[in-house]
């Protein structure tokens, strides 16, 4: 095992609050598409279209909107959870994990087996819909099988008002209570693990300077250089799935004696 895996196990071992963070990395390794990088879903569309005021004022944009995010979640809806999500859940399954901050919309964390009250999804999620009038909430499947068979823009069967995935968009707030608990948890975390993510989305990016400045471990995995690797105790730049598979087995290994 990699020198710098094996400590960063013996860590986990060791630590009394372990925290997860994971990005858009972990979602690429089970297949679906980075939505940023060059022929992605964004250099199809203008991101102008579709900040949340455009969304709420206009009937244009709700359609525009609808369009975006349906091409977004056929491949989110097709994947499969990957080693890293396994080997997370594995993690939480043994008790030693605190919990999980994800920015991804795609609920592979939780169909990897994780508890859903230990993911916290920072940028909310693609798998369900809401009113947003009602609060009504929606399958998203449902409302997919609508779109196709009858309308373009999908509206409250109770209340008439528009109809939205329960992701952030642009121009949107963040989630009050998920963004103040992941401060919270990334503050009293003696360890903080960063898997898959570029680092470079406010405020969650800002999660592991917290982590840091309040006594924490720092380990950032990562297939890029990130803006915060030199605050990192450990980086190790690789994919998420072999790294996670390998500091799992050593965390196993560890606490077997």
């Amino acid at each position: 095992m990699d020198r710098q895996l094996e400590r960063i196990a013996r860590w986990i071992v060791e630590a009394k609050t372990v925290v997860i963070f994971t990005g858009a990395g972990l979602s690429t390794e089970s297949g679906i598409p980075d939505f940023r990088s060059p022929g992605g879903v964004w250099d199809k569309y203008n991101p102008e279209d579709f900040y949340f005021d455009n969304f709420i004022a206009s009937e244009i944009s709700r359609w525009k909107y609808w369009q975006m995010s349906t091409e977004m979640y056929e491949p989110m809806k097709k994947a499969q959870p990957n080693a890293a999500h396994i080997a997370i859940a594995e993690l939480e399954k043994m008790g030693r994990l605190d919990c999980v901050i994800t920015q991804n919309i795609d609920n592979l964390h939780v169909r990897a087996g994780s508890s859903p009250e230990k993911v916290i999804e920072l940028h909310g999620t693609a798998m369900s819909v809401s009113c947003l009038d009602c609060r009504k909430k929606f399958d998203r499947e449902e409302v997919q099988k609508k779109l196709k068979e009858e309308m373009k823009v999908p509206y409250c069967d109770s209340c008439g008002g528009p109809l939205k995935p329960d992701t952030i968009s642009f121009g949107q707030a963040m989630p009050a209570r998920e963004t103040q608990e992941a401060y919270s948890r990334s503050a009293a975390s003696d360890l903080f693990i960063v898997i898959g993510s570029s680092l470079v989305v406010q405020p969650a990016a800002s999660m592991p300077v917290t982590a840091k400045r309040s006594g924490a471990r720092l380990v950032i995995i990562n297939r890029d250089p990130t803006p915060c690797d030199s605050r990192a105790d450990i980086v190790i730049h690789d994919l998420a799935g072999p790294a996670m598979t390998a500091l799992l087995n050593g965390v196993k290994r560890i606490a077997q004696g």
